[in-house]
């Protein structure tokens, strides 16, 4: 089975998680907009396109300041080596997110 961002670091900020409380809930957790992708739950496995997600043990504010830290992460490469021939680019994903969120 497929690991989602949480599970694979360990951070306890999925919804009932140890660091629910003191960080609140990942929003990488919640982002129904990308469920499935790449076979997680929520975006759970595209983290890197969403913001106010932790890494290096602070929250990450905005994409463009993030995604340069995730791509040095190991979760990101792991998620790019499982699905090396059904990767999703950052930019379809954001396209997605935004085209998504217009629709409401």
């Amino acid at each position: 089975m497929k690991k989602n961002c949480w599970e694979h670091k360990n951070c306890g900020r999925q919804p009932g998680g140890a660091q629910e409380k003191q960080f609140g809930v990942c929003p990488a957790a919640t982002e129904k907009r990308l469920h499935n992708t790449h076979g997680g739950t929520n975006a759970g496995r595209a983290c890197w396109v969403i913001t106010g997600t932790m890494c290096n043990g602070s929250v990450q504010e905005n994409f463009a300041k993030k995604f340069k830290k995730c791509l040095e992460c190991d979760f990101y490469h792991l998620v790019k080596t499982e699905e090396p021939n059904h990767f999703i680019l950052s930019q379809v994903l954001l396209r997605k997110i935004r085209e998504d969120a217009s629709k409401k």
